[in-house]
């Protein structure tokens, strides 16, 4: 399921592009093709900077009716923060009427209390390089998240390991179209649950040294996860600057649940980003319709988004959501279709409406393989999350079977299609080497650009490069094997992992992250459940 910390077992961009030191074969040819492809181990933008404007569904009429539909939600239904006292005090004491768990807002409170988040932020990252900007036009790709099984590189469907997290992180660490390591890649099952999240966060400090999303799954795994970035980062920095995005599911429809709760307010408290996101299939948690889905999303990311102002003013927090159908045969939810992409269009512009960064979609489908189906499907939705101005975006690389299952195959397509995605928004380049008018009048009339001086000097960064595609003819094709997209992802998977090398990290940090968490698993028994 989607942000399975609770579906699941628990859940202007720099002119300098740094090179990743992911490869043994350094820059030399490989890191060349890597940044005309954006498919290999190489050059990397730390995000992108969208030149392409937004593509919007709603005008004024529309967003004001849904955001006056929300105010009556928060006004007379209400949201509920369940089994959380200091919660309900905290909105009390801020003008709210609480009965119970249910809480109802005067109108305007949740606005009022959101203009000290910030409208753009940067989200450190341990080499500096590859920080990256939240909100803006930038955007941001970060790969799966949540699944409890993986389609390994033998073709079998199993129960994910901590060896596979490993192996996902490292991916992630080494591709150039992904800007950020992500969270929960994978759930490794093989690990105790109460004890996994030491793991995981520390895979992420360790293999990679891109930035990175904590533990939620309950709040003294937050804790855990703000302790280890004070060992990597300095309590001070911590204390003053966003280390870790962390994602905060609503149980929609309209309640806040102790655990999201919790893991919230540590998150506040420490001045780390929160990822308000209602967990929506429409027809089952939300109206069938996308303005009645558009409603209450915007009711429930106002009251969560505002709830972080109340732990502290000025943290960041995101307006997200993740909105998929259903088949009203099965009740299996379903992706790639239109009705979730205009919900996601339509929450984009309600996010830059509150002047908050925005989060959704990614490269979602229902497939069991990585066949047409799941990628028509997740070029449907990654297409749409790009033109959203979508400023970041979870599962954009490795989601199959419905968010069930992290397929190492579909990661390396995926991987690729980010960086069409990437090119795309660059836009059209109007300068004088764009206009082209020397190579028109060198060629002019009845002959052909091949050895034309501006083809000569700009041919290798003229086209996107697919590290994936088979281009060739239909005789080479035979005469290779017959492969298959899926085969060529596998052995290019497979020659990533052979040559990773991981970032340095400074060896006295690593002794200390591995000193608190010997101490932390060391206190607790075993729990599997």
């Amino acid at each position: 399921m989607e942000d399975s910390d609770t579906m699941s077992l628990t859940e202007s961009a720099p002119e300098a592009q740094p090179e990743a030191t992911s490869g043994r074969r350094g820059r030399g040819a490989a890191a060349r093709r890597a940044q005309r492809s954006g498919g290999g181990p190489g050059i990397s933008m730390p995000f992108i900077t969208r030149k392409l404007g937004v593509y919007e569904v709603l005008d004024e009429e529309g967003l004001s009716l849904i955001e006056r539909n929300a105010d009556k939600i928060l006004e007379e239904i209400g949201i509920e923060f369940r089994d959380d006292a200091e919660a309900l005090a905290l909105w009390r004491e801020a003008g709210a009427d609480v009965k119970g768990e249910r809480v109802r807002f005067p109108k305007g409170l949740c606005r009022e209390l959101l203009k000290t988040a910030p409208e753009v932020f940067t989200q450190h990252a341990r080499n500096p390089a590859r920080s990256v900007q939240i909100g803006g036009k930038a955007t941001v790709f970060a790969p799966v998240y949540g699944p409890p099984f993986v389609r390994d590189l033998d073709g079998e469907r199993r129960y994910a390991t901590i060896e596979d997290f490993r192996n996902f992180v490292k991916l992630a660490y080494m591709a150039p179209s992904l800007h950020h390591s992500g969270g929960t890649v994978c759930e490794p099952v093989d690990v105790p649950v109460n004890k996994r999240h030491f793991d995981m966060v520390y895979s992420h400090m360790k293999y990679s040294d891109k930035p990175f999303m904590g533990s939620v799954t309950a709040p003294e795994r937050a804790e855990d996860t703000i302790e280890m970035c004070k060992i990597l980062f300095g309590a001070d920095f911590v204390d003053q600057n966003c280390v870790t995005l962390n994602l905060i599911n609503a149980n929609s429809p309209m309640v806040f649940d102790e655990t999201m709760v919790g893991a919230l307010k540590v998150y506040a408290r420490n001045n780390q980003a929160c990822v308000v996101s209602p967990f929506i299939l429409a027809g089952a948690m939300s109206p069938v319709t996308v303005t009645g889905t558009l409603t209450q999303i915007l009711a429930e990311v106002l009251a969560g988004a505002a709830f972080t102002q109340l732990i502290r003013p000025g943290a960041p927090v995101l307006f997200g959501t993740f909105a998929a159908s259903i088949s009203m045969q099965s009740g299996a939810p379903t992706f790639g279709t239109p009705e979730p992409a205009l919900v996601s269009y339509g929450a984009a512009q309600l996010a830059r409406r509150l002047k908050i960064p925005f989060r959704t979609g990614g490269s979602l489908c229902g497939s069991k393989v990585p066949d047409a189906q799941a990628a028509h499907e997740s070029a449907s939705t990654i297409s749409m999350t790009l033109l959203a101005g979508t400023n970041f975006a979870l599962h954009s690389a490795g989601w199959l079977e419905g968010g069930l299952v992290s397929s190492y195959e579909k990661f390396m397509i995926d991987v690729d299609q980010l960086g069409m995605q990437q090119r795309f928004a660059e836009g059209i380049d109007l300068s004088e080497t764009g206009q082209a008018l020397d190579a028109i009048a060198e060629v002019g009339p009845g002959n052909h650009y091949l050895g034309c001086a501006h083809t000569q000097a700009n041919f290798q960064q003229a086209f996107y490069r697919s590290a994936l595609a088979d281009n060739n003819s239909y005789e080479q094709w035979l005469a290779e094997g017959e492969k298959r997209i899926e085969e060529r992802a596998r052995a290019l998977c497979r020659s990533w992992l052979d040559s990773y090398v991981a970032p340095e990290l400074d060896p006295a940090i690593d002794e200390a992250l591995l000193a608190y968490i010997t101490e932390r698993k060391d206190s607790m028994p075993d729990a599997f459940t």
